[in-house]
């Protein structure tokens, strides 16, 4: 089973982008929306330092952005 996260805010374009993929490849993920759980992105910070979205841990890596290839294979599709 594929462990999915994404850091993400409702009007970020590539987020959106990241989560049409995963619906297109039927990868279930977890949402945290950075814009309105302060913890959520204080996590994001902690673990990457980053303070962009989005922020996606799949299988224990985390991915800056959204690149797809990376995802395709760190998700082995």
């Amino acid at each position: 089973m594929q462990q999915v996260t994404i850091y993400s805010t409702p009007t970020c374009v590539y987020c959106n982008m990241a989560k049409t993929f995963f619906k297109a490849n039927g990868i279930n993920y977890t949402e945290h929306n950075v814009a309105s759980d302060l913890s959520k992105r204080k996590e994001m910070i902690d673990k990457t330092g980053q303070m962009g979205v989005p922020v996606i841990e799949a299988n224990g890596e985390v991915v800056i952005g959204f690149d797809e290839s990376k995802l395709r294979s760190v998700l082995g599709i």
